[in-house]
């Protein structure tokens, strides 16, 4: 029977060379000259570091074309407020991956009220779509496609 999966996935890997690249060029930035202004990973976390609040948003701004750039979906960006305190203003930019357990029942009701002959299973993180028709299945696609949630998904291991 055809199936294929939904996922929400992130490639670490470009997402550490867009937070090199911001960083390098934050440092060669004219306005950032003599700040202390950095980004800083840490698996799926990016924190923001800067003298002031304006530059936290330029940074911000940095980064997501640098995400984009290297082929991250910056919907999967979750910011958080800026924190200021004192000399310094620190910015969390969380990374979200994996559909979670509520995220996965919205799909799968999506997928039953559309009333295609398929079926929906939420496993682990990840939602996989089965049916006896491969038309059914690409519709099921362009569905959740179209579908206004607030991740990007990727759809994988699409078998005959």
């Amino acid at each position: 029977m055809p199936s294929f999966d939904i996922v929400s996935e992130v490639d670490l890997h470009e997402v550490s060379n867009a937070v090199d690249q911001a960083s390098r060029e934050v440092g060669q930035r004219f306005d950032f000259k003599g700040t202390n202004a950095k980004y800083e990973l840490k698996e799926t976390v990016v924190t923001l570091s800067a003298p002031a609040d304006f530059q936290l948003k330029q940074m911000l701004e940095i980064l997501r074309l640098k995400l984009s750039k290297r082929g991250v979906d910056v919907a999967c960006m979750k910011v958080d407020e800026p924190v200021v305190t004192g000399q310094t203003a620190r910015q969390v930019v969380t990374l979200r991956q994996g559909i979670d357990a509520e995220l996965g029942k919205k799909i799968q009701r999506l997928v039953k009220d559309s009333k295609l002959k398929v079926q929906a299973a939420i496993q682990d993180k990840q939602v996989r779509v089965t049916g006896k028709n491969k038309d059914d299945l690409q519709s099921t696609i362009a569905l959740v496609r179209k579908a206004e949630l607030d991740l990007p998904f990727q759809f994988t291991n699409f078998r005959d």
